[in-house]
């Protein structure tokens, strides 16, 4: 671990960030460049106090899931990450596998997003990230561990996962989260964490074995779905979703059409909803 290197790193990338690129309010006049340091230490989840002292060079070595959290908010491209990870004392993470790395620009336009809910997703659709309003519409997305994480085998072997869509509907979803998980599988092989999911949900669902014999390609780019929220009742959402380059990863946006006065009350609500579950 190169302690001096580190701390100068953390710095320069801290005071490289201004509020609005991390979705922060711009606030009083500032004496320093940057963001505050502790307000990295509570986007990252860490004490102030702890991440002073990485910044000072006489901190303990920080773990990988904890260096993935500051690179998540110090918005660090993956060749940002990988520096971070080695002057930490880590080896960088493996590209080839499938990443939970944030792409940062998919999150500065996520920052931006405050009155419709948002989400970024991993190809095999793990939330990477959410707004309060997608919280709000999901519940708790980001507290899942393993492959619950992914709402494909969440939806094939959690039937409640199923419940935010109407009945007659729930045809075309499982489809279209197979059609989407095949084009993963054909991106990174059998020998890949998709193939890892193919695998385990052939032997737990045979719903999706017979979907996945069909061999249906497809990733969805724009779509209109009704949504069940058991406060707010019935939501009619145009969903919209921004892929990085290499198609690993999405942002997705789900707005009330311009003319649907019903659904634009209804995202309000859900606003209102979303912020007394976090008050209380």
């Amino acid at each position: 671990m190169d302690r001096d290197e580190l701390a100068a790193f953390l710095r320069a990338r801290r005071e490289a960030l201004q509020p609005g690129d991390v979705g922060l309010p711009p606030g009083a006049r500032r004496r320093a460049p940057g963001l505050r340091r502790e307000e990295v230490a509570a986007l990252t989840g860490m004490s102030t106090d702890y991440y002073a002292r990485l910044e000072q060079g006489r901190g303990p070595q920080p773990s990988t899931q904890m260096l993935a959290a500051l690179a998540r908010t110090l918005r660090l491209t993956a060749d940002g990450r990988d520096y971070l990870f080695r002057a930490a004392g880590h080896p960088a993470p493996d590209r080839r596998s499938m990443s939970s790395h944030v792409a940062p620009a998919l999150l500065r336009v996520l920052d931006r997003l405050s009155d419709s809910p948002a989400l970024i997703l991993s190809e095999l659709c793990e939330p990477l990230a959410a707004n309060a309003m997608a919280v709000a519409l999901f519940g708790d997305v980001l507290g899942r561990t393993g492959w619950a994480c992914s709402d494909i085998y969440r939806w094939f072997t959690e039937p409640a996962s199923r419940d935010i869509y109407p009945r007659d509907d729930h045809d075309r979803q499982g489809r279209a989260l197979v059609a989407s998980l095949r084009v993963a599988y054909g991106r990174s092989g059998a020998s890949s964490r998709a193939g890892a999911l193919v695998a385990a949900l052939s032997l737990e669902s045979s719903e999706f074995v017979d979907l996945w014999a069909e061999h249906e390609v497809a990733r969805r780019f724009a779509d209109h779905k009704t949504l069940l929220h058991p406060e707010v009742g019935p939501l009619e959402l145009d969903c919209q979703a921004l892929f990085t380059e290499d198609q690993t990863q999405s942002l997705l946006v789900l707005t009330a059409a311009p003319e649907d006065t019903e659904a634009r009350a209804s995202l309000d609500l859900l606003r209102v909803v979303g912020a007394q579950a976090f008050d209380a």
